[in-house]
């Protein structure tokens, strides 16, 4: 029986199957050996694959969010994948299959459903029932993404704006609400249909 492992992030679940390596006395509910992936996307078609896809669509989310948290050229292109920014919210996902006669899938994808599909990927990269072994970049990104001081403040700096505009807009028509007294205007109704 193969083993199977359900990685959640609100509208995202990433499901990796496969079976434990016996021979490095694993336990058997680990797995060593992915012999399929599924990343499903409510809305969305399903994306599957085997352990030579997963690797490289992790990267390739990994290093597009970090030029997007980094203000560079949002655009990564490889063989399997590529992402590229439509806008500052949506993002246009082209999959590419390994099978010359099957055409490219194109998903688009908005901010929270990037952060989510992100978020599925640590939770694999920080499973300790799930070993994956990593090649290129994939090495280079620690156990556990930490954003340093300096993209906390641009991410700050990303969403202060819009909430001033939402507290200024509360500040300025609550007291409006004190003042609205409904019998005056029904009272100035009377007065003119009476003329």
């Amino acid at each position: 029986m193969q083993n199977r492992l359900l990685f959640n992030q609100s509208s995202v679940n990433l499901e990796i199957i496969g079976l434990p390596d016996f021979s490095n006395n694993e336990n058997n509910d680990q797995i060593s050996i992915i012999s399929q992936w599924k990343l499903t996307i409510i809305d969305k078609p399903l994306i599957e694959g085997k352990l030579e896809h997963l690797v490289p669509i992790m990267e390739a989310f990994y290093i597009y969010s970090n030029l997007l948290i980094n203000n560079e050229n949002p655009l990564y292109e490889s063989k399997l994948i590529d992402i590229k920014a439509e806008n500052l919210h949506i993002h246009n996902l082209v999959l590419k299959s390994s099978k010359p006669e099957v055409k490219p899938l194109i998903i688009k994808i908005g901010n929270s459903l990037l952060s989510d599909i992100i978020n599925c990927f640590d939770q694999l990269n920080e499973s300790s029932r799930v070993r994956i072994k990593k090649t290129g970049v994939f090495n280079d990104i620690p156990k556990k993404v930490r954003f340093s001081l300096n993209n906390k403040v641009k991410l700050f700096n990303f969403f202060l704006h819009p909430v001033i505009a939402i507290c200024s807009l509360t500040l300025i028509s609550s007291p409006f609400m004190y003042f609205y007294n409904p019998d005056v205007v029904n009272d100035k109704k009377e007065l003119i249909n009476q003329k």
